[in-house]
């Protein structure tokens, strides 16, 4: 007898188009799920009682709940609104958020240690969470008191009909380089500007494309260190994020100097392998569970400015270790991190939890 197709409830605090969003809603459909999706028209916390009325009418119609990023809030009513089995895509905690990148506690104080506990409730209610690497689930096992053998480990994903594998670009003058994030801390915006400070002689050009937490103070270092071959661009639609890239000659993944930089993988890290772009990044645990340094990426210590425009120099004198690093990247992008592999993992996820 064939079984059923499972309904699931996937309610997140963001946006349908944001990109975590996409993806997981993508992948469960992709796995043979109906998904009914409750989503704000953007990130604001006010839409967040609209979120709530509409699950409460619409949880009787799914076997699962699904709650996504940011969940944190929403998961406290989700809770308390159904007994049907929850997974939960926390994505970042909000300690880790509140204390490491926007500063706004120290963290043994009462307001961190509230965060804290919110990350850590939010966890206990939950059946069953995601988290993208083995190295986050151990820190998170450890630092909120939540048993190992409720997280699922699933990689991020790249929707690679909107940032596939691009071609070689051409070398005809200078090499560029491309970054693109919200200037969060850990992404270490400020560590790429001393690399390009040490690059001004060289035929080296930088694309960073974003905005965020350290974007006024960043742009305003790039102009006092006169950094002409730095262009900022605020915003590209994610649609046209694979093109940007593929014009650049090497991508850029993280560089920060706070606890979270050697905790997360990031978004930027798999987009550039599913782009087929030569990657250079932080060398910490969880990138070293996909790319190993040398053969698949170049990995630099955190903070080190020195050592980074070393590798970029390195990238722009060999083409051919250029070229071998973005094959080998790409390899591993469609051995773990496709939307058909993402929604393999989430498909033996939920049948587990609706079937046990």
């Amino acid at each position: 007898m064939k079984d059923r197709r499972f309904s699931i409830c996937y309610i997140a605090g963001r946006e349908a188009a944001y990109s975590r969003t996409a993806i997981v809603r993508k992948g469960l459909e992709r796995a043979g799920f109906r998904v009914v999706g409750i989503f704000p028209p953007d990130k604001r916390f006010i839409h967040y009682p609209g979120l709530i009325w509409r699950f409460l009418i619409s949880k009787h119609r799914c076997d699962l709940v699904l709650v996504g990023f940011y969940g944190q809030i929403l998961m406290c009513f989700v809770r308390l609104l159904t007994l049907k089995p929850v997974l939960y895509d926390i994505y970042i905690s909000t300690y880790d958020t509140m204390v490491f990148d926007r500063c706004v506690a120290k963290p043994e104080s009462l307001k961190a240690r509230i965060y804290r506990l919110a990350d850590r409730l939010t966890m206990i209610w939950a059946n069953r969470i995601l988290l993208e690497t083995r190295d986050h689930i151990r820190d998170y096992a450890g630092k909120f008191g939540v048993p190992e053998e409720k997280f699922e480990h699933v990689f991020l994903a790249v929707d690679d009909s909107l940032i596939g594998k691009q071609p070689v670009p051409e070398r005809n003058g200078a090499f560029l380089v491309h970054f693109h994030g919200e200037y969060a801390p850990f992404h270490g915006v400020r560590t790429i500007l001393r690399a390009a400070e040490r690059l001004k002689k060289e035929q080296v050009d930088f694309e960073i494309i974003g905005t965020g937490i350290t974007c006024t103070e960043d742009r305003a270092l790039a102009a006092s260190l006169e950094l002409n071959r730095v262009r900022f661009i605020d915003w590209v639609p994610y649609e046209k994020l694979g093109e940007s890239m593929g014009r650049a000659h090497c991508c850029l993944g993280i560089f920060g100097d706070n606890p979270r930089t050697l905790r997360v993988l990031t978004n930027k890290v798999v987009e550039t392998l599913a782009a087929a772009r030569p990657l250079i990044t932080v060398k910490n645990e969880p990138v070293q569970e996909l790319v190993r340094d040398g053969e698949s990426a170049l990995l630099v210590p955190p903070a080190d400015p020195a050592a980074l425009a070393e590798a970029i120099l390195k990238l722009r004198d060999d083409p051919d270790l250029a070229v071998s690093l973005a094959e080998n990247g790409y390899r591993q992008f469609r051995k773990h991190c496709t939307i058909d592999v993402f929604s393999e993992r989430l498909k033996a996820i939920v049948n587990q939890m609706v079937k046990s």
